[in-house]
């Protein structure tokens, strides 16, 4: 299991490429925040992180997450990024900052629904499937703008962006035109909404330079910080 200083180490070398990236496109490298994505590692690990700098925790499954969540609490900022099943959705949003992966309007009913009893209004991104892979969840992009529009419409949620999951080509550039997509759909979803819109959450281990350039403001960072599953 890594420690504090080989994850800080690490860390210190993602936010090196991340400066790098935002130099190379005109960005200012606040606007990126690193999720580091603990999914399948013991909640040690996300102490480690904690003490290496990184606050922002991203979670894959939901009974991993409440597990882990039992055990340090709001030590962190949680994020959920991966697949949501609507009735798992009350055992994560009293304690979760973000919800990344929404797809459909059940969905988002069903976290307004459950944040608006507890007096709350969720983060969530809208999940666009840009590879067009069946098998990647997501709204087709041409679906993206009246899902936006009726996600924004949903008391007890905060629309704050979209998010995507790319496809893993062996060329890591060959995904720059999924992210420029996404990039495209948030313009036109904040012309029909006239919302803000601020994040983007996209890029992983094997593609975040190219994400930062084109505009991600969350990057889920895995394996370059805690190495492969455990």
């Amino acid at each position: 299991m890594s420690d504090a200083g080989d994850i800080a180490e690490r860390y210190r070398d993602i936010l090196r490429r991340i400066d790098a990236a935002c130099l190379r496109s005109g960005r200012d490298p606040r606007q990126v925040t690193v999720i580091g994505v603990t999914k399948t590692k013991p909640v040690e690990v996300i102490g480690a992180a904690r003490e290496a700098g990184i606050t922002e925790i991203g979670e894959n499954y939901v009974q991993e997450m409440v597990a882990k969540h039992a055990e340090i609490g709001d030590t962190v900022h949680w994020h959920f990024i991966g697949h949501l099943q609507r009735n798992k959705v009350r055992e994560i949003v009293p304690f979760t900052g973000m919800i990344h992966g929404v797809d459909s309007e059940r969905l988002g009913a069903e976290i307004g629904r459950q944040a608006a009893a507890l007096g709350q209004r969720m983060p969530v991104l809208l999940q666009v499937n840009t590879s067009g892979e069946e098998s990647k969840f997501g709204v087709a992009p041409e679906d993206a703008l009246y899902l936006g529009r009726a996600l924004a419409a949903i008391p007890g949620i905060e629309l704050r962006g979209l998010m995507t999951i790319a496809a893993f080509p062996d060329d890591p550039e060959e995904v720059r035109p999924m992210f420029r997509l996404l990039r495209d759909i948030r313009e036109d979803l904040r012309a029909a909404t006239g919302l803000p819109l601020p994040d983007l959450s996209m890029g992983m281990t094997g593609d975040f330079e190219i994400a930062v350039e084109e505009g991600a403001t969350l990057v889920r960072i895995g394996t370059a910080l805690f190495g492969g599953r455990g």
